[in-house]
């Protein structure tokens, strides 16, 4: 029982893990986005800058949301963790 326990603790930081990589990725979507934004601003084409200044805001939550994600699959671990040092 105990060893299915760990398992599941392991999974579970992994996929945390996984999150947090994805919200590093997410982070360098937004700065591609923002420059595109800068350089568009500056040829005057302002219609393309709003569509990256978009796509930089919906990277932006996207990376919240890994975040938050990854915090909650953190606590349950914990939590699971938990539970199984108190079986042994």
């Amino acid at each position: 029982m105990s060893s299915k326990l760990e398992e599941q603790v392991f999974n579970l930081k992994f996929t945390s893990k996984q999150l947090q990589r994805q919200a590093k990725k997410s982070e360098m979507n937004v700065k591609k986005e923002e420059k595109k934004v800068k350089a568009a601003v500056e040829k005057g084409d302002m219609e393309a800058a709003r569509i990256y200044a978009q796509n930089a805001i919906r990277e932006k939550n996207e990376r919240v949301n890994f975040l938050r994600l990854a915090a909650r699959i953190d606590a349950v671990a914990a939590r699971v963790e938990t539970a199984c040092r108190m079986q042994t």
